[in-house]
Protein backbone atom coordinates (compact mmCIF):
# COMPACT_ATOMS: atom_id res chain seq x y z
CA UNK A 1 0.00 0.00 0.00
CA UNK A 2 1.52 3.30 -0.81
CA UNK A 3 0.75 6.77 0.47
CA UNK A 4 0.46 10.09 -1.49
CA UNK A 5 -0.97 13.38 -1.72
CA UNK A 6 -1.05 16.19 -4.40
CA UNK A 7 -1.96 19.72 -4.43
CA UNK A 8 -5.92 20.58 -5.76
CA UNK A 9 -7.58 24.12 -5.71
CA UNK A 10 -9.97 22.64 -2.88
CA UNK A 11 -6.52 21.89 -0.82
CA UNK A 12 -4.18 18.74 -0.40
CA UNK A 13 -5.78 15.12 -1.95
CA UNK A 14 -4.65 12.15 -0.35
CA UNK A 15 -4.70 9.12 -1.94
CA UNK A 16 -3.94 5.30 -0.52
CA UNK A 17 -3.38 3.07 -3.02
CA UNK A 18 -2.15 -0.19 -4.14
CA UNK A 19 -1.73 -2.29 -7.84
CA UNK A 20 -5.22 -2.70 -8.65
CA UNK A 21 -6.31 0.53 -7.43
CA UNK A 22 -7.08 3.98 -5.25
CA UNK A 23 -8.41 1.95 -1.72
CA UNK A 24 -9.55 5.48 -0.05
CA UNK A 25 -9.01 8.94 -0.83
CA UNK A 26 -9.77 12.25 1.06
CA UNK A 27 -9.48 16.27 0.59
CA UNK A 28 -6.51 15.70 3.83
CA UNK A 29 -2.77 16.73 3.86
CA UNK A 30 -2.43 13.51 5.92
CA UNK A 31 -2.91 10.47 4.40
CA UNK A 32 -3.03 8.48 7.57
CA UNK A 33 -6.38 10.21 8.36
CA UNK A 34 -7.37 7.50 5.52
CA UNK A 35 -6.37 4.71 6.97
CA UNK A 36 -9.26 4.29 10.14
CA UNK A 37 -11.92 3.34 7.98
CA UNK A 38 -10.08 0.73 5.60
CA UNK A 39 -11.24 -2.52 5.52
CA UNK A 40 -9.71 -6.11 6.03
CA UNK A 41 -6.87 -6.97 5.22
CA UNK A 42 -5.42 -3.24 4.90
CA UNK A 43 -6.67 -2.15 8.13
CA UNK A 44 -3.79 -1.49 10.45
CA UNK A 45 -0.94 -1.63 7.27
CA UNK A 46 1.64 1.43 7.36
CA UNK A 47 1.30 2.68 4.09
CA UNK A 48 4.74 3.52 1.94
CA UNK A 49 4.65 7.43 1.05
CA UNK A 50 5.73 7.98 -2.53
CA UNK A 51 5.08 10.42 -5.39
CA UNK A 52 1.41 10.10 -6.61
CA UNK A 53 1.78 7.31 -8.89
CA UNK A 54 0.27 7.03 -12.66
CA UNK A 55 -2.55 6.90 -14.02
CA UNK A 56 -3.49 8.89 -10.97
CA UNK A 57 -1.58 12.35 -10.96
CA UNK A 58 -2.29 12.64 -14.73
CA UNK A 59 -6.08 11.95 -13.90
CA UNK A 60 -6.58 14.44 -10.84
CA UNK A 61 -4.79 16.56 -12.46
CA UNK A 62 -6.66 16.72 -15.72
CA UNK A 63 -9.38 16.70 -13.95
CA UNK A 64 -9.04 19.79 -11.80
CA UNK A 65 -7.67 21.46 -15.11
CA UNK A 66 -11.35 21.23 -16.53
CA UNK A 67 -11.63 17.23 -18.17
CA UNK A 68 -13.48 16.20 -15.52
CA UNK A 69 -13.92 12.75 -17.31
CA UNK A 70 -10.18 11.93 -16.57
CA UNK A 71 -11.04 10.06 -13.68
CA UNK A 72 -13.64 8.29 -14.51
CA UNK A 73 -11.44 4.94 -15.71
CA UNK A 74 -9.31 5.02 -12.70
CA UNK A 75 -9.80 2.05 -10.72
CA UNK A 76 -11.02 1.39 -7.06
CA UNK A 77 -10.56 -0.92 -4.44
CA UNK A 78 -13.64 -1.34 -2.83
CA UNK A 79 -15.91 -3.80 -0.64
CA UNK A 80 -18.84 -3.71 0.86
CA UNK A 81 -22.84 -5.05 0.85
CA UNK A 82 -24.02 -5.78 -2.54
CA UNK A 83 -26.00 -2.42 -2.55
CA UNK A 84 -23.40 -1.08 -1.46
CA UNK A 85 -21.07 -2.35 -4.37
CA UNK A 86 -24.10 -1.57 -6.55
CA UNK A 87 -24.58 1.77 -5.34
CA UNK A 88 -20.90 3.02 -5.77
CA UNK A 89 -21.32 1.36 -8.90
CA UNK A 90 -24.18 3.11 -9.92
CA UNK A 91 -22.06 6.58 -8.20
CA UNK A 92 -19.46 6.56 -11.53
CA UNK A 93 -22.53 6.35 -14.17
CA UNK A 94 -23.63 9.81 -12.90
CA UNK A 95 -22.42 12.30 -15.17
CA UNK A 96 -20.01 14.99 -14.13
CA UNK A 97 -22.04 18.02 -14.29
CA UNK A 98 -25.51 16.46 -13.25
CA UNK A 99 -26.47 14.89 -10.20
CA UNK A 100 -29.20 12.44 -8.90
CA UNK A 101 -31.23 12.02 -6.20
CA UNK A 102 -30.68 9.19 -3.11
CA UNK A 103 -33.92 8.19 -4.14
CA UNK A 104 -32.78 7.92 -7.76
CA UNK A 105 -29.38 6.49 -6.70
CA UNK A 106 -31.64 3.75 -4.79
CA UNK A 107 -33.63 2.92 -7.64
CA UNK A 108 -30.73 2.82 -10.03
CA UNK A 109 -28.39 0.05 -7.86
CA UNK A 110 -31.76 -2.04 -7.40
CA UNK A 111 -33.57 -0.97 -4.25
CA UNK A 112 -36.14 1.22 -5.28
CA UNK A 113 -37.45 3.16 -1.52
CA UNK A 114 -33.77 2.44 -0.18
CA UNK A 115 -32.75 6.07 -0.30
CA UNK A 116 -31.53 5.83 3.37
CA UNK A 117 -29.56 2.86 2.46
CA UNK A 118 -27.88 4.92 -0.78
CA UNK A 119 -26.84 7.87 1.72
CA UNK A 120 -25.29 5.38 3.84
CA UNK A 121 -23.58 3.79 0.74
CA UNK A 122 -22.74 7.82 0.35
CA UNK A 123 -21.11 8.13 3.57
CA UNK A 124 -19.30 5.41 3.78
CA UNK A 125 -17.61 5.75 0.49
CA UNK A 126 -14.20 5.82 1.01
CA UNK A 127 -13.11 6.98 -2.72
CA UNK A 128 -15.04 10.01 -2.42
CA UNK A 129 -14.66 12.24 -6.08
CA UNK A 130 -12.90 9.42 -8.13
CA UNK A 131 -16.34 7.37 -6.77
CA UNK A 132 -18.46 10.87 -7.30
CA UNK A 133 -20.98 10.84 -4.40
CA UNK A 134 -21.03 14.72 -4.58
CA UNK A 135 -23.50 14.61 -7.34
CA UNK A 136 -25.94 12.52 -5.46
CA UNK A 137 -28.75 15.25 -3.74
CA UNK A 138 -31.84 15.03 -2.26
CA UNK A 139 -35.36 14.75 -3.73
CA UNK A 140 -35.74 18.08 -2.64
CA UNK A 141 -32.74 18.99 -4.94
CA UNK A 142 -30.60 20.34 -2.12
CA UNK A 143 -26.98 19.15 -1.55
CA UNK A 144 -27.36 16.79 1.76
CA UNK A 145 -24.19 16.04 3.44
CA UNK A 146 -20.46 15.44 2.00
CA UNK A 147 -18.10 14.37 4.50
CA UNK A 148 -15.84 16.94 3.15
CA UNK A 149 -18.28 20.11 3.58
CA UNK A 150 -20.97 21.28 1.51
CA UNK A 151 -18.72 24.25 0.35
CA UNK A 152 -16.23 21.78 -1.07
CA UNK A 153 -19.22 19.42 -2.89
CA UNK A 154 -20.63 22.85 -4.03
CA UNK A 155 -17.57 23.34 -5.55
CA UNK A 156 -16.95 20.15 -7.22
CA UNK A 157 -20.63 20.30 -8.94
CA UNK A 158 -19.73 24.17 -9.99
CA UNK A 159 -16.23 22.76 -11.77
CA UNK A 160 -17.79 19.96 -13.53
CA UNK A 161 -20.96 22.22 -14.62
CA UNK A 162 -18.32 24.92 -16.23
CA UNK A 163 -15.91 22.04 -17.42
CA UNK A 164 -18.97 20.69 -19.57
CA UNK A 165 -19.63 24.07 -21.08
CA UNK A 166 -16.52 24.64 -22.52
Amino acid sequence: MRSSTLPTPLGPFSLLTVEDGILAAGFTPDPSALLPELPAPWRGREPVPTEVPEPYASALAAYFAGRVEAIDALSVVQSGSGFRMAAWREMRRVRPGTTVSYQELAASAGRPGAARAAGAACADNLVPLIVPCHRIRRSDGTLGGYYYGLAVKRWLLDHEKGAGSR
